[in-house]
């Protein structure tokens, strides 16, 4: 049996693997990549959009601008991010206590950043999301003020716990008045941030009523009983009464300065007294949905 060596230091230079005059640290490596430690620090970016952060000069190490996202920096060295500030105000508020804040949310405003850094202001800017509207959404959106609330919240979404309540015009009049789209739901591999009918899909159920009607258009109350991507938008495209502006799933539709579709009002339980708080908190229609059904 061969014997084996005690310093393996020196059987790697017998071996011929390293030089003789080579000195071997048994210290621990301490250093990391310079974007990895940054994405540590700052998690809500994605690693491609720190490492373009770095190039741009926007980064610091103990002070210093650093331009090379690979740079190999000590781990416990101070890591900064030089941004810009976001312009803009925060959206209208609708009730704000020590958990949770909710916000009307104008249509045009991003719920989330998806790790992009854009100078235009989103609700994430304000509070940690719990759950998201379209852009060209506008409406009730409820965001929380630390982790604890935020799994509070996200876990009565999932189990399907929370009622919500949408208003959109749509082009054509649904028929009948009345009825609930019961349309499984899967990805569309050839475009896939976009969403198809599939037999084989998720279940997607969707109840709507016609509020008004007139000039080929209607003002229909939805109300989901899944929460599904996109669901709204695709069931009322499916029954061949589209959303009023919606650029992906209505792309004929008239001329139309937003998608109207409106989160009308949202009831859930929030943090507070022994079992929580069962709020509803509502925005009223936007005057545009007025105008557009005249």
């Amino acid at each position: 049996m061969a014997k084996k060596f005690s310093k393996p230091e020196l059987s790697r230079k017998i071996n011929g693997d390293i030089p003789f005059d080579t000195v071997i640290s048994d210290e621990p490596d301490t250093t990391e990549r310079f974007d990895v430690l940054l994405l540590q620090q700052y998690p809500r970016y994605s690693r491609a959009t720190l490492q373009k952060l770095i190039k741009d000069g926007r980064a610091t190490v103990n002070g210093e601008v650093v331009l090379k996202p690979n740079t190999l920096v000590e781990e416990n060295a101070v890591l900064e991010l030089n941004l810009p500030q976001i312009e803009g105000e925060r959206p209208p508020v609708i009730y704000e206590d020590e958990h949770v804040i909710v916000f009307n949310k104008p249509a045009g405003m991003l719920s989330i950043k998806k790790g992009a850094y854009l100078a235009e202001p989103s609700i994430d800017d304000f509070g940690i999301i719990v759950h998201r509207l379209d852009r060209d959404t506008s409406g009730v959106i409820i965001v929380a003020k630390d982790e604890a609330t935020r799994g509070y919240l996200q876990k009565q979404f999932q189990e399907r716990k929370t009622h919500k309540t949408y208003y959109a015009i749509t082009c054509g009049v649904p028929a009948p008045e009345h009825a609930i789209i019961d349309v499984p739901l899967t990805r569309n591999l050839k475009r896939p941030t976009t969403f198809i009918p599939d037999p084989n899909g998720r279940e997607a159920q969707t109840e709507y009523r016609v509020l008004q009607a007139g000039n080929e258009r209607a003002l229909v109350e939805l109300k989901p009983r899944t929460g599904r991507t996109h669901q709204l938008r695709i069931h009322m495209n499916h029954i061949r009464c589209p959303i009023l502006g919606d650029p992906i799933y209505n792309p004929k539709s008239p001329k139309a300065d937003r998608m109207y579709l409106h989160a009308a009002s949202l009831e859930i339980t929030i943090p507070g007294k022994e079992h929580g708080e069962r709020m509803t908190f509502t925005a009223d229609l936007p005057e545009d949905f007025e105008r557009a059904i005249r």
